[in-house]
């Protein structure tokens, strides 16, 4: 492999057109007691869905139904922008990354956490087969390389789809480090096994709320040149931040660094960059 130029851009983005679809539940699986898989599909993935390879970030911005009447008020789109539906609530988005797509079967599906606040958590709680479900985008799509000897990769549960499909996409011959805190032992979820490529599971019910952080505290740079990708809780990814730039001394352009979600506020859109300045 080469070694990278730092003055290179290495993530490169590929914006796609604006799609909005109305698709339906037809399949549900339980992953973890707080994960559940909920694979959709519909008429209206007939359009090309962009499915970037190694775009592990890649998410779609959800439309759940309105709570009070269960319909899913769609936006559409005019000169690639959204028009919100006139003389209806504002539609209720959350943004979700894509776990997998099949082109074939028309089968997009998306890996959600469960728990008892918002309105995504309790959706998906009692998704069922035939509930309808508005989906936007991707927008575009994060390019990340395929020419690093070495990827350190880490979050918690929220970024749990986009760390499987990094291991699950990333070419043969690259090593990788991978930590993923998850609140309890039993909410870990298969992964692919590939050589090189060494998975570890942090338990924050034994190890602490800074499992991740010590764990990436903990973390010998490798010979090489490194690609580093980290997502979870926005405020616990600052100081992983901090130490990425700081003590492991990894160039901005080698780094991909993302707060997903902020501790005691519900809804957040993720995938917000952390900006630790």
């Amino acid at each position: 492999m080469t070694t990278p130029t730092t003055s290179e851009p290495r993530v490169k983005l590929r914006l796609h057109p604006l799609v909005p679809r109305l698709l339906r539940v037809v399949d549900v699986q339980t992953l973890a007691p707080a994960m559940r898989r909920i694979v959709l599909s519909g008429n209206d993935l007939a359009q090309p869905f962009p499915f970037e390879p190694l775009a592990a970030s890649d998410h779609v911005k959800v439309v759940f139904p309105e709570i009070e009447s269960g319909e899913i008020h769609l936006p559409t789109v005019a000169d690639d922008r959204l028009v919100m539906p006139e003389g209806r609530p504002r539609p209720i988005f959350r943004d979700y990354t894509v776990r997998s797509y099949d082109a074939a079967a028309r089968h997009l599906t998306l890996d959600f956490v469960l728990h008892d606040h918002g309105v995504a958590g309790r959706w998906a709680q009692n998704a069922a087969l035939g509930d309808p479900l508005g989906v936007l985008g991707p927008r575009g799509s994060h390019l990340y390389p395929a020419d690093f000897e070495n990827y350190l990769i880490a979050g918690d549960e929220t970024a749990l789809p986009a760390m499987a499909r990094w291991i699950e996409e990333l070419p043969s011959g690259a090593r990788a480090e991978v930590f993923i805190s998850i609140a309890r032992q039993n909410e870990s979820i298969p992964l692919a096994d590939r050589a090189g490529i060494n998975v570890t599971y942090l338990d924050r019910s034994s190890h602490g709320p800074a499992a991740l952080m010590e764990a990436v505290q903990n973390f010998v740079r490798p010979e090489g040149d490194l690609f580093v990708w980290v997502a979870g809780e926005a405020a616990a990814i600052k100081p992983i931040r901090r130490h990425v730039r700081d003590v492991l001394e990894i160039p901005a352009e080698h780094v991909d660094i993302d707060g997903y979600w902020k501790q005691g506020i519900a809804g957040l859109d993720h995938h917000e960059q952390d900006d630790d300045d």
